[in-house]
């Protein structure tokens, strides 16, 4: 099962650095241009500098952009902007937020993971994912990592405890945060934690349990290369090598505050859209009623959609400006286009949508059979401006991914179609960098 270590983490240094809000930023492919200019302004030191260093995100830059990333990171370090700790370290990390009114914390910790390959069906390992990896990026941040020596940002993973063990032995008796920082309405606060004892626990009790990665699929699957090309170059690595370890964000997936979004798809690229005609195509598969409200009730009508316990589905009409529930009235719809899948996995809201309603139904009903064009969001007072009625003439709402998929997902070694699940929030990148080498 999962093995994890503590490490001596390079952090902004205390010092100079009592809050880190100016400095923290959230993960590289989620900016554009704009978004990094606004980080910069805060503090020309903030991390953003070194961990997005060509734009737009998961683009591969020309080899001197890495480079300066990395005497960056040598600057500051010199300078003493970054500090690497002196002792072997597992971090205590909570992030507190708020979604409509209500406070969330969700507590976790960070710590190395050992890098295995994925896990299937035939080879079970200890780190399970759930989405397919893309070449754009893992090319980008190879660089990044092969120039710079270090992981930026962490890979959020998940690991079950029912019973919240391992945080409960890691937040016993903590004072007043090592760090603290505040970065887009999240707070993050973190804490040094150097005993022995304490850490000997959290790592027994991880061994027996999976590690199943919520976001960052693409940096793990980076790290995987990285491991691999030096031991091209020099043969096995010894088994304390940093390269065999991974920067990881670890929660119990029965936290509180590990809340799961829907992201909302926008649809586009089609030749017009009636919904008379998409009544039609789904008549006997889907039962179809409009909603009693308009587009400025579609935040509770998503509410009251993630509360259904059946396959249902929201469409909002972008030419009407009205809201239809669309719920399935035939669960076993995917078994005929998709038998070698599992029943887990065909279950899925998005598989379902994915695989019926866009390949099946709207595509070709809609797009000529072309590929349709999908925008996405998480916030659900987007989707009337996102939906034109023209270019974008139609969104279909989510109800949220169930977290249990992730696990039984991983019994069969399936992944799940792009963007299933929207961890909220997303981790900080700046809380603390991994060396590796």
């Amino acid at each position: 099962m999962a093995e994890i270590k503590p490490f001596r983490a390079i952090r902004y240094n205390p010092d100079r650095f009592a809050n880190l809000s100016t400095v923290l930023a959230p993960p590289y492919d989620v900016l554009d241009e704009a978004g990094k200019a606004k980080l910069l302004a805060r503090s020309p030191q903030n991390i953003v500098e070194i961990d997005l260093p060509y734009l737009p995100p998961k683009a591969v830059g020309p080899d001197a952009v890495y480079e300066k990333a990395a005497r960056t990171l040598s600057t500051w370090l010199a300078d003493g902007v970054l500090k690497q700790d002196s002792s072997p370290t597992i971090y205590a990390y909570t992030q507190s937020f708020s979604i409509r009114g209500k406070m969330y914390d969700r507590r976790g910790f960070i710590a190395l993971v050992k890098l295995e390959d994925f896990s299937t069906p035939d080879h079970p390992t200890s780190v399970v994912p759930h989405e397919r990896t893309y070449k754009g990026p893992i090319e980008d941040r190879m660089k990044l990592m092969a120039a710079t020596g270090v992981q930026l940002s962490p890979i959020f993973g998940l690991f079950p405890d029912a019973k919240d063990e391992i945080c409960t032995t890691l937040y016993a008796g903590l004072g007043r945060p090592d760090a603290e920082g505040v970065l887009d309405s999240v707070g993050s606060k973190v804490w040094a934690i150097t005993d022995p004892a304490v850490q000997a626990k959290v790592i027994g009790a991880m061994k027996s349990r999976h590690v199943y990665i919520a976001d960052g699929h693409h940096r793990y699957t980076t790290a995987l290369g990285y491991k691999r090309q030096l031991e091209e170059k020099h043969g096995p690595l010894p088994a304390d090598h940093p390269a065999n370890y991974c920067l990881f964000v670890l929660v119990n997936m029965n936290d509180p505050g590990c809340v799961i979004l829907p992201t909302h798809r926008i649809v586009g690229g089609l030749n017009a859209f009636y919904l008379d005609t998409l009544k039609e195509k789904l008549a006997g598969t889907f039962h179809i009623t409009e909603f009693e409200g308009d587009e400025s009730t579609i935040a509770s009508f998503t509410d009251d959609l993630a509360t259904q316990s059946e396959n249902t589905f929201g469409l909002f009409d972008g030419i009407t400006r009205k809201l239809y529930t669309l719920r399935l009235i035939r669960p076993d719809i995917l078994e005929a286009f998709e038998p070698d899948y599992s029943a887990d996995w065909r279950s899925l809201d998005v598989s379902i949508l994915r695989r019926y309603l866009l390949d099946e139904i709207i595509g070709p009903t809609f797009a000529g059979g072309s590929e349709v064009q999908l925008a996405y969001t998480a916030d659900p007072d987007q989707v009337p401006v996102m939906t034109d009625g023209q270019k974008f003439p139609v969104a279909i709402l989510l109800r949220p991914t169930p977290l249990v998929a992730l696990e039984q997902l991983g019994k069969h070694g399936e992944v799940m179609p792009q963007k299933s699940t929207y961890f909220y929030p997303k981790l900080a990148t700046g809380i603390a960098i991994n060396p590796i080498r």
